[in-house]
């Protein structure tokens, strides 16, 4: 087959102790999805799960042991940090239900939903799409993926985020408003889930600004850590 120009290489993210790759095919988001959060954003309880996306290539995989380098994105003074769950689909479905959702599961990774808060916060009082705010370059940092299989209960483990050494974010995993296998029933009743999605579950109270210079390092029970540097 002829293109008018080659093809972008393909997205893919790390699989913790092995040498093959995670294709990437779609970037979900689940937003306000822990109680704590949900309240600091001015959200009241077990509301309707909200979704957006990030586009494929916002990805910044980081392999275990590295410190990843994300460049401090242009048009925002006002850069936050969310550290997640990352939920790696492996087999794809549509209308899948919550007692079948595991089974669809590959693995896990922690990763950070980076947002322009000032651009986000602006499209909120246009009631217009969040886009600029969620969806550009490297806004996506993940850490390697764990296959379900060795990542162990992780409905029962803990989130953290430390940006230079202090602990900015801590929260279970248990406080999600909406658990894993009930997120995957609500997306594929919406899209139909492919191998190669990642779902990022929300992120806990603490979310904050990152300036030049400074590190995050996200770890989830489990996981892999996740260590990138703010350029």
């Amino acid at each position: 087959m002829n293109y008018v120009f080659a093809p972008p290489p393909l997205v893919s993210a790390p699989v913790d102790g092995g040498a093959e790759r995670f294709p990437v095919h779609r970037i979900y988001c689940v937003g306000s999805n822990y109680r704590d959060h949900a309240r600091e954003m001015g959200r009241t309880g077990r509301e309707p799960p909200v979704f957006f996306m990030k586009p494929a290539d916002a990805l910044l995989p980081v392999p275990a042991g590295e410190t990843g380098v994300m460049a401090y994105p242009s048009l925002t003074h006002n850069l936050h940090h969310e550290v997640e769950l990352v939920v790696a689909i492996g087999t794809g479905g549509r209308d899948i239900g919550a007692a079948d959702a595991l089974g669809h599961v590959f693995g896990y990774a922690v990763g950070l939903d980076m947002t322009r808060r000032d651009l986000q916060a602006q499209m909120k009082k246009l009631s217009a799409p969040w886009c600029i705010g969620k969806g550009f370059e490297q806004s996506a940092p993940l850490g390697p993926i764990t296959p379900r299989a060795q990542a162990g209960a992780i409905e029962a483990g803990e989130i953290a985020l430390r940006l230079n050494g202090v602990e900015r974010q801590r929260s279970a995993v248990s406080q999600m408003i909406w658990s894993v296998p009930e997120i995957i029933a609500h997306l594929s009743a919406a899209w139909t889930l492919a191998p190669g999605d990642l779902i990022f579950t929300g992120t806990p109270a603490g979310v904050g600004p990152v300036e030049r210079g400074e590190l995050l390092e996200a770890s989830c029970s489990g996981l892999e850590p996740l260590r990138v540097r703010v350029s």
